[in-house]
Order: C-alpha cells, then structure tokens, then sequence
C-alpha cells in the first residue's frame, strides 16, 4: 500500500480523468484534480454552493460517458433550497480545458421534497451501459415510511438522463397515479456504495441499515427493497424497526452484514494486476474501518475477506485505476488517497 495524497479533508468522491489525473471531492465543498505526484490542484472553481453540515456536502464525482468530446463532469451535493430545508441534487458542467474549473455548471436533479436534516443524503452516481445516470438517494433519516413512498424521492434509487430528463424505460415512467417518473427502485435506506458489474452490466448497490442489517443488492426496476417495514437490522436502541425480516412483495439483500460496518463505495475487480481477485467486490467500510473483499458465483456472494484492519481507518471510496491498482480514500480531517499494488 503506498500514499498518493495527503491533506484531503473528509474525501469523500474519487473519479479518473482519460489522462490518468484523478478527481477527488472534499465534503466541505472543495473538488481537488490530483496529479501523478500525488498534488493537489487549487480547489476548482464554478461549482454551486453546497450545504456542509453533518453528513451533507460535496458528495460523488463521475466523469461523463461521453467526457473526450464535451469535457462533462457530473457530481452531487446537499444543496439548501429556498423553500427550506435540504436535499441531494446532482449538477452538471464542463470542465475547462486547463482543469481549473467548471463552465456552465447546471443543477439537473433535485431530490423532492427538501427534509430539515443533516443525515442520510446517500450519493453515488454511477452511468450504466446506456448513458443513463443511476443516483442513489438516502432516506434522510425520516421514520415516516417515506422510502415506501413513491410520491417522494426519499429513499430511492434514481434513474434520470444526462440532462436530468427521464429515460422512456424507467418502471414509473409515463404512469398515472402520482409515482416519480425519476424512480428506479424503492425502499432504500442510505445507499452508499454502487458499482456496475464488469460482465452483466447491472448496479450492484450498498446500502446502510441502522444498527445491522447493512445491505448489498442488485436493484431491480420497479421493485421494493423494503426499509423501513424489513430490515436485519434494529434500532440504535435496540427497540425493533418495523415488521420483521420478510414479507410479500419486498425483496430480500443478497447480502447482508449484522453487526454494520457501514459500507461506502465500492469496486469491482478487473484486469490482470490482482488475478486472485479478479471478479471479486471491494468495499470500503466506514464504521469497520477496512476494506472487504466479497468472492461472488453469479449474483452470490460465496466469500468474504476483511483487510487492512491495522489502518484504523474510515474508507469512503473504492475504486479501481486505469493503470488497474485499487485506490482508496480514507474519511478523516487529513484524508489521503491510498493506492494498493500487487506484492512482487
């Protein structure tokens, strides 16, 4: 394991520009290109105003499908809103060609409705194979069942189009009775890891319960993932949340952790720097302080390898480089980028 950068505070978002430099995100609000030498740039300008406080700032970071023709960069944030209140949103802008800032930035996603809260934003923003944008959203701490709510985005796993629009094959899309178009999934509680799988293309996603009952699933659209009615999880505590572990019509976790670790991003394994882990999940934990290998057959996670212990450390982001090393930010007031190699 060697260290890239140092003087991060609470990184939080970890993307990779086409020329190898790396974009990492601080949740005060500052977005930082890193070069080879591990560098950090002056903070990028142009990027609206964030809500820092508690759990909420300057979140993921995703570089666009199509970033070598229009230099789109992608990011989410808690964003006050007039009304009161905040929420996740997810803005857009291109970034210049000296990579000192961000032109033209423009919010194209707006969770609804704003809660008075500084907990539970989610965010992770991932493309699938089709240009369309997933986003998960957190439950903002509500016990309301808002996350069983279609009417709100609370809770959710959104689906939404590069420029904020809703892809005709959406579930919700184009349905009476009052469901957010923007809805993939529901029933989430803080989805906090997401990844695409290298071979079948589908959203693997890590989701927080509250005191166990952390979760991975393979959200499918349409479907209700349960929370707060199941959950393997119970409350802070100890008093039980909802109506048990299973019922009709809710999915069950392919997965699921007791006690939490608190899983944060997440990334598959490919290439041939790591071929004992090729095909495998990492996962970053956040309350475990390590990174977590899960072994998987299919859509079956078989093993599960818990690593790097001895850090004592809080990893928010997990993912794999170009140059195919794995790369790590740690959550802490002088975070760092971590990059592990293969042993010689």
């Amino acid at each position: 394991m060697e260290t890239v950068a140092t003087g991060l505070s609470h990184p939080w978002g970890l993307a990779f520009l086409p020329d190898g430099r790396m974009l990492v995100t601080e949740r005060d609000g500052r977005l930082r290109v890193v070069g080879a030498d591990g560098r950090l740039s002056r903070p990028v300008t142009g990027l609206p105003d964030v809500d820092a406080g508690g759990q909420g700032g300057l979140l993921d970071i995703a570089v666009g499908p199509n970033f070598a023709n229009d230099r789109m960069l992608y990011w989410s944030f808690a964003e006050a809103r007039p009304e009161g209140g905040n929420g996740t949103s997810v803005a857009r802008g291109r970034l210049s060609d000296d990579a000192g800032r961000i032109e033209g930035a423009t919010v194209v996603f707006r969770q609804q409705p704003a809660v008075r809260s500084s907990l539970h934003f989610g965010s992770r923003l991932v493309f699938d194979r089709s240009g369309a944008l997933f986003v998960t959203l957190g439950d903002r701490y509500s016990r309301k069942e808002s996350a069983q709510d279609l009417k709100t985005h609370l809770g959710k796993l959104v689906r939404i189009a590069p420029d904020g629009g809703v892809p005709a094959d959406n579930p919700f899309a184009g349905r009476e009775g009052g469901a957010l178009p923007e809805i993939w999934s529901y029933g989430h509680r803080n989805v906090q890891g997401a990844a695409l799988h290298p071979v079948t293309g589908r959203l693997w996603t890590l989701e927080h319960g509250a005191r166990g009952g952390d979760e991975v699933n393979v959200p499918e659209k349409g479907r209700n993932y349960g929370w707060p009615v199941i959950t393997y999880g119970v409350d802070y505590s100890g008093l039980k949340i909802g109506e048990g572990t299973r019922k009709e019509g809710m999915e069950q976790p392919i997965y699921y952790w007791d006690p939490s670790i608190a899983p944060s991003g997440a990334a598959f394994v490919t290439g041939d720097r790591f071929p004992a882990w090729r095909g495998n999940l990492l996962v970053g934990a956040l309350a475990g302080r390590m990174l977590v290998r899960l072994e998987l057959d299919g859509e079956k996670i078989t093993g599960e390898e818990r690593m790097l212990g001895d850090l004592g450390a809080r990893i928010r982001d997990v993912r794999q480089g170009p140059d195919g090393f794995v790369y790590l930010l740690t959550d802490a007031d002088d975070g760092k980028i971590l990059r592990i190699r293969p042993a010689r």
